[in-house]
Formats: C-alpha cells, sequence, structure tokens
C-alpha cells in the first residue's frame, strides 16, 4: 500500500526535487501540496487527485501518511512541530532545525506520537558507503578532513543567503551536510571544542552564483558568509578539519572526507551535489606509504536522493527512529552556534556576515 503523501513547500527543492521523485518512486503518492503563495499553488489547480492548500493547518492525518516539508529553514520547525502536534509524520529537508531551542520545541512535539525522520543526503551516497567500508581497516580513527568548494555556486534564492530565514551561510547549507556525513561514518557525536572563522568575499558578486539554480530575486543583498573554515574536536577525541565555501578561485568543485586511523588513511575525492563543475570521484586506501584506488559504485547525479525515499516507508515504521533526527539535529546546530560565536569572537566585527 503506498504511503500518501504532502509536499510542504513548491520553491526549488519542492518542486524540482522531491515532488519529482515522490512521483516516480512506487512506495509514494503525492495527494497534496501545500504553500502559502497562490502563484505556487496555482501551477497545481489542475492536477487530478491532489489537494492544493495554502496551509499545514487543512493536513489532516486521515487524508495523509506523511509530510514532506521543504520550506524556507526558518519555517522548519514550526511548520514541523504543527504537523506532529496533528500525529502526521514529517520528512524534514536539512537543515532540521536554526537552534537548541527550535530542537527543543519539536523534540516536545514529537513526543505526542508522530515520527520526524531528516533529509540527509550526503549519507545515502555510494561512495560514502564505500568509505565507510574502510573504515575498520584504518585502525583507531584520529583525525579527519572534510570539504566541499565549489568554485562557482552561491545559492541564487530570495531567502537562502538572508541570515533572518536562513539561520546562516553555507554552514548551514554545504556544512549541515558535511557534519551528517561525519555523524553517519563514526557516529553522531557531539564536539567538545570548536575553533572557526568566516567570510563574505563572493556572496554578494552576482557573478559567483549557482548556474544550475536560477530563483534569485533581482536586488537582493546577503548578509551571510560563503565560506567556514574551523577546527573542532569531538567528545571521542578525534579531531575534524573542516572548509566549506560557495565559491572559490578553483576550476571545479570538490568535496573531499579523508579519515586518517592508526593503520591506515581513506581519502574519498568526488562532488556532492547538484553542480556541473564536477570532479572525478575517486577513492583511495593508504597504508605504509602504498595507497591502493578503490572502486566506486557508477550512479547518476541526484542519486541519494531517490535513496533517501527507497528505505523511508519502513523507518516511518520503525518506533526505534522516534527522537533519532533531533538528537543529532541538536548536535548539529549546536556546533554551528559555536562555530559562529568562535568566528564573531576573533575577526572583522564590521563585516555583516559576523554580526
Amino acid at each position: 500500500m503506498s504511503v500518501r503523501v504532502a509536499v510542504v513547500g513548491l520553491g526549488w527543492a519542492g518542486r524540482e526535487l522531491w515532488l519529482s521523485l515522490l512521483r516516480e518512486h512506487p512506495d509514494f503518492e503525492v495527494v497534496a501540496v501545500v504553500d502559502a503563495d497562490p502563484a505556487a499553488r496555482a501551477a497545481f489547480a489542475d492536477e487530478p487527485g491532489t489537494a492544493v492548500h495554502a496551509s499545514v493547518a487543512e493536513l489532516t492525518a486521515a487524508a495523509v501518511d506523511l509530510a514532506v516539508v521543504a520550506v524556507p529553514n526558518h519555517l522548519h520547525a514550526s511548520v514541523a512541530a504543527a504537523l506532529l502536534s496533528e500525529q502526521i509524520p514529517v520528512f524534514m529537508e536539512k537543515p532540521v532545525c536554526l537552534s537548541t531551542a527550535e530542537a527543543d520545541l519539536l523534540d516536545a512535539a514529537e513526543r505526542g506520537g508522530a515520527v520526524l525522520l531528516a533529509g540527509s543526503a550526503a549519507r545515502h551516497r555510494g561512495d560514502i558507503a564505500a568509505l565507510g567500508g574502510l573504515i575498520p581497516e584504518l585502525g583507531g580513527v584520529r583525525h579527519v578532513c572534510l570539504g566541499w568548494v565549489r568554485s562557482r555556486g552561491v545559492p541564487r534564492s530570495g531567502w537562502f543567503t538572508q541570515r533572518d530565514k536562513a539561520g546562516g551561510g553555507v554552514l548551514f547549507d554545504l556544512g549541515w551536510h558535511l557534519f551528517d556525513a561525519l555523524a553517519s561514518l563514526l557516529g553522531p557525536v557531539p564536539f567538545a571544542q570548536v575553533v572557526g572563522s568566516t567570510t563574505d568575499d563572493f556572496v554578494n558578486l552576482g557573478s559567483w552564483g549557482a548556474t544550475w539554480r536560477q530563483d534569485r530575486a533581482a536586488g537582493d543583498t546577503a548578509d551571510v558568509e560563503d565560506t567556514a573554515r574551523g577546527f573542532l574536536v569531538r567528545e571521542d577525541g578525534v579531531s575534524v578539519s573542516l572548509l566549506t565555501s560557495w565559491a572559490s578561485h578553483e576550476p571545479l568543485d570538490l568535496s573531499l572526507v579523508r579519515v586518517e586511523g592508526s593503520t591506515g588513511v581513506a581519502e574519498l575525492r568526488c562532488t556532492f551535489g547538484f553542480s556541473p563543475n564536477r570532479s572525478e570521484p575517486v577513492l583511495t586506501l593508504t597504508r605504509e606509504g602504498a595507497s591502493t584506488r578503490v572502486e566506486l559504485p557508477a550512479e547518476p547525479i541526484g542519486a541519494e536522493y531517490r535513496r533517501q525515499l527507497d528505505g523511508l516507508a519502513a523507518l516511518l515504521a520503525d518506533p526505534g527512529n522516534r527522537g533519532r533526527a533531533i538528537a543529532e539535529a541538536r548536535t548539529n546546530v549546536a556546533t554551528i552556534e559555536s562555530f559562529y560565536a568562535s568566528a564573531r569572537a576573533s575577526v572583522r566585527p564590521a563585516s555583516p556576515a559576523y554580526q
């Protein structure tokens, strides 16, 4: 029996990503769409079998089995809490929340019985799974390098680069994916130490925008960081270096996950996301001066998003998943809060990205 789904939010992610994937997937039936914008709703007015709503208040647990939420970041917690309070399970696009206070709100709402599940693309990539398979061969893990640097990829969105709506910049966007990848590889352990810096050299230069997303309104001025550099230490003693940027002087986008252990090093170089400026995916295992290239699965761009849906129905049915997504989101958002606090304490207080 298909899971009846409402897609909440008809921006780029809801419309171009989740709605298309859900309609193609045999486990799901899209029965409703929700958006506050009349123009967004109008595009679905003539679709048979799809209810069109202006608010999640019009959804009921009798009519839908799951709400896939892809609204702007600042609405994530309030929309999800409203749905959970009506006993409607939620699948939430990242970031799940923008503060530890919002994590508390979601935790209280989930206790009513419905479950919140988090979208997390990086951990569902085939190359990340292959990297994870090498970790037992590395001995004790000592350090992880996390990187995602775009050549030109500042989001073109009316809200994505506004701090009051997005929560922040590249840390809440690409950084969240990197923290999720780390948690999937080593487990969701909180950080004991966080030192970070942020810069905003590219975010207001139009020529550095993402070519695959053309939804930024003319005249928008960004007030978030486009680059974050940090050094962090987990409570289990594993140190982590992080570099993530929406734009750079590099010719191609590069995502890097390098895991250094006592008996070996595993390194994945690839490109997360949908950018056309892609680096060749390469996974290597190095021990005692000898490197071996490890075969990676061939998969199309975006396969990690469909793969999330493949296991989603089973996750919904498992009560053991209640609380898991919120606990991991709390770790992520607490790390980002500490990162921003470190950046504000040390550098360029006059720049909007540090205020």
